[in-house]
């Protein structure tokens, strides 16, 4: 199993998650093309080395919006014709073509800040107009983070205290004290608190509701570190380095190599092969781990296709319902399996035609094989004309 730690020292922001988490390993041009995807508006996740108060290996993760920087901590001073309303937002992130356990994640971070909001506001959830949230780049720090979640393959979080500031602070509204009211409502699902005397706005409810959403599990006792990053905020802290720093663990016992999956199956023989093929790239859009096809015989010795998928439980109900609408399956058969895989990384190598990233698999610390991106490869041959094996080689 994998799980991220969160330590915080200054606080915790949308951006100052994601530069956790890029710096972990996730990608941050996968994350950039995704999200591009899914927002109308023009925007880029950057990141660049940061240093403070003598750390000086960390990271500052920004969101920059056309004509427009975000900065993590200031979350009253966005520009207001970006609002939307939460309504909005969850139509955007439904229809988007994302992993579906990053969409509901997504939703579910979302809706607590709605609440939230509304609460705070006197409205309902779904009338909630974000002046900070709405904004492009709470959608691109809140989705970002979920997203980059997903492809760490982690599978939950564990949170220390979280600093908070001291004081009050200006917002449109007028004068509010610290910690923000929607803040103090985020801290109400179960996040403890540590207040300071910074008179800073340390803790925004962005960063509080994606570290109250994200599922938490304990760290057992055979985890081990296996990558950390310190991430940034903008904002110079009086006393302390404006830090949060992410650990990735990994429990070998229910480790990465060994986990509890879903097998769906069913027999089809009265279907045309297309048919089966959309079904299959749709499946495997929606967050399946493998989808498979082999020819079966079936009874009176028909021929039929048997349709296979491996998938985690959280996103079996979607699959069920994917292979039951779009085929002509009149029933799913489901069992458990236990599946031991090796552990992977990513890593880009530079070839005489441009960069392409290698999936390197290892076992106890030991790399076994590698294997250049696909799709990679595909580009360089296209662009260059040359053959693809040659570029695989």
């Amino acid at each position: 199993m994998k799980i991220i730690r969160f330590d915080s020292v200054g606080g915790a922001s949308g951006n100052m998650i994601l530069g956790a988490l890029i710096g972990l390993g996730a990608d941050i041009g996968e994350l950039n093309g995704e999200l591009k995807n899914l927002l109308p508006d023009e925007f880029t996740i950057k990141s660049r080395p940061c240093e403070s108060h003598g750390i000086n290996n960390g990271i500052l993760a920004e969101v920059e919006i056309a004509d427009h920087h975000h900065h993590g901590h200031h979350h009253h001073e966005h520009d207001h014709h970006h609002g939307r309303t939460f309504k909005d937002i969850k139509e955007l992130i439904q229809a988007g073509v994302l992993p579906s356990e990053v969409k509901d994640m997504s939703l579910k971070v979302f809706g607590a800040l709605a609440e939230a909001e509304g609460k705070v506001h006197g409205k309902t959830a779904d009338e909630v107009h974000f002046h900070e949230v709405g904004a492009v780049d709470s959608i691109v720090d809140i989705v970002g983070c979920c997203l980059a979640f997903h492809k760490l393959g982690a599978e939950a979080i564990s949170v220390s205290p979280l600093p908070t500031g001291t004081g009050t602070f200006e917002c449109q509204h007028g004068t509010y004290p610290l910690p923000a009211p929607a803040t103090l409502e985020m801290l109400k699902l179960g996040l403890r608190s540590a207040p300071t005397d910074e008179p800073f706005d340390l803790l925004t409810p962005t960063g509080a509701a994606l570290l109250a959403i994200l599922p938490k599990a304990k760290i057992g006792d055979n985890a081990r570190v296996v990558r950390s990053a310190d991430s940034f905020g903008y904002r110079k802290l009086n006393k302390r380095p404006n830090l949060l720093r992410a650990s990735l663990y990994e429990d070998d016992e229910t480790g990465q190599e060994k986990r509890k999956l879903t097998v769906l199956e069913t027999n089809i023989d009265d279907s045309t092969p297309e048919l089966i093929g959309y079904v299959f790239n749709k499946l495997l859009k929606s967050g399946a781990l493998d989808v498979w096809t082999q020819p079966v015989n079936m009874k009176k010795q028909r021929p039929g296709v048997l349709l296979g998928v491996l998938c985690e439980s959280g996103v079996k109900e979607k699959m069920l319902e994917l292979i039951l609408t779009e085929t002509s399956s009149f029933g799913v058969r489901e069992y458990e399996v236990t599946r031991h895989c090796l552990e992977r990384r990513i890593e880009e190598k530079e070839t005489p035609y441009g960069k392409i990233r290698v999936k390197i698999a290892s076992y106890k610390g030991k790399d076994l094989c590698s294997s250049p991106e696909f799709d990679d490869c595909a580009a360089l041959a296209e662009k260059h004309n040359i053959p693809l094996k040659e570029i695989m080689r």
